[in-house]
């Protein structure tokens, strides 16, 4: 580190929290859609902002810009991106594109000088934040997914930092986790407050008030911007309309009864799901390998839940790479970006580990051995290939028994309100633009 770099971070420890700044479209990289150039001169004014744009709209190399804008022209400054391992490295790739030197850093005794850093989210504790003028948090969702300890440390670590800006690509600002920790994290408002503002808490939990939608959407827009394409912004979708979806359902029979019952008529609790799953697990593989087989020279994603099925799958599916849960992060990343780089034909994998970040619009095969009630997790992993930039049409295939077709239905229920959701949040964003424009 060299001696003026030391005294400028020995100053910025008693520097005061700054605020959002105007910067012109034309100060955006060129590369950037025009789009693309509004949501970062929007993002660097607003200073604590949210960015919820769907997969493949260039979160990364837009967030990239907002760091660099919201840094500048003090040349010195510093932005922290705190992002999943292997997005880490994805991140660097992308911003060479922009001609921006970003360097992974795996704690504060790397910083030797000033510019964009990235780290991981399990390093993110290491890091003086008041030596920072912008951090982000690529796919911020890990503020709801993430234990209670780690969210808590990402908002009050970075509670002081000026700017700040949570990037993912699905919003769900009727659940309250989701709501709560990113507008938490970028200051926005307590917990406390939110909830009692615009939820209601019952026998299911906490919910959306009816009368509350309206107002909580005017609410974010003034600090968060949803994008599901170009025309939500008022531009052409040019070379942003995706190519299809084929959701390939497969349900296999079931000789599996769940406890309690005579004859198999519904998965019968968390037990009876647990049971059945372990009791078709081999028929399930099986029938996801031979999808493989079929078109052995496709590169397939192999979604599981269960260890078990994950080992199995290695074991039937040819050339078949299994990254688990014991592998070390770095191993877990190399596995990954091989995948994205081709040296890896088929990936197994868990959405837990794999279904955010990662870009790989290669790969138009996947399949899904078994399904969660999570619908943010079937979205993800599908938005790993089905994503723009993706020129093929993606084959989804759902490998299920047959009890399981309620999950389904379940999964498919959510993502019909998810998608009434986000219409309304990306409207009243809308709205609120326009007002702004008039005003």
């Amino acid at each position: 580190m060299t001696p003026d770099y030391a005294a400028f971070l020995a100053r910025k420890a008693t520097a005061p929290s700054g605020t959002g700044k105007t910067v012109s479209t034309g100060a955006v990289h060129p590369m950037l859609h025009p789009w693309q150039r509004e949501i970062v001169t929007w993002a660097v004014r607003t200073g604590r902002a949210a960015l919820w744009a769907d997969t493949g709209l260039g979160k990364t190399v837009m967030q990239l810009e907002w760091a660099r804008l919201a840094t500048e022209p003090d040349a010195a400054g510093n932005a922290l991106v705190v992002a999943p391992l292997a997005v880490c490295r994805q991140t660097i790739r992308e911003a060479a594109k922009l001609d921006q030197l970003v360097r992974y850093a795996p704690d504060a005794a790397a910083l030797d000088s000033p510019g964009i850093w990235i780290t991981n989210y399990e390093r993110a504790a290491r890091f003086d934040p008041s030596l920072f003028d912008a951090v982000v948090l690529d796919e911020s969702s890990i503020l709801k997914n993430a234990d209670g300890k780690m969210r808590r440390l990402l908002i009050e670590q970075f509670a002081d930092v000026p700017y700040r800006l949570a990037c993912t690509a699905t919003p769900a600002p009727n659940d309250p986790e989701e709501l709560t920790s990113q507008a938490e994290f970028l200051g926005r408002s307590t917990r406390a407050n939110m909830l009692s503002a615009y939820f209601v808490h019952d026998s299911d939990g906490w919910r959306l008030k009816g009368h509350a939608r309206g107002p909580m959407y005017r609410w974010m827009a003034s600090w968060a911007l949803a994008v599901r394409r170009p025309s939500d912004l008022g531009h052409p979708d040019t070379g942003y309309v995706l190519p299809g979806l084929e959701i390939v359902p497969h349900l296999l029979p079931v000789d599996a009864v769940p406890e309690g019952q005579l004859f198999a008529t519904d998965l019968g609790g968390v037990g009876g799901r647990a049971k059945v799953r372990r009791e078709t697990l081999r028929a399930r593989c099986e029938k996801a390998a031979a999808l493989v087989a079929a078109e052995p020279d496709e590169p397939w994603l192999l979604w599981c839940g269960l260890n078990a099925e994950a080992d199995l799958l290695t074991e039937l599916v040819a050339g078949a790479v299994n990254v688990h849960g014991a592998l070390s992060a770095e191993q877990k990343a190399d596995a990954l970006l091989g995948f994205a780089d081709g040296t890896v034909r088929h990936l197994v994998t868990k959405p837990a580990i794999a279904s955010f970040g990662m870009n790989w619009q290669h790969c138009a095969r996947m399949a899904f051995v078994g399904l969660s009630d999570s619908y943010e997790t079937y979205y993800q992993s599908i938005r790993r290939c089905y994503r723009y930039g993706q020129p093929r049409v993606v084959h989804a295939h759902v490998v299920l028994s047959e009890l399981e077709a309620q999950i389904a239905a379940n999964v498919s229920r959510k993502e019909t309100e998810a998608s009434a959701v986000t219409a309304s949040l990306v409207a009243a964003m809308q709205q609120h633009r326009s007002a702004g424009r008039a005003a």
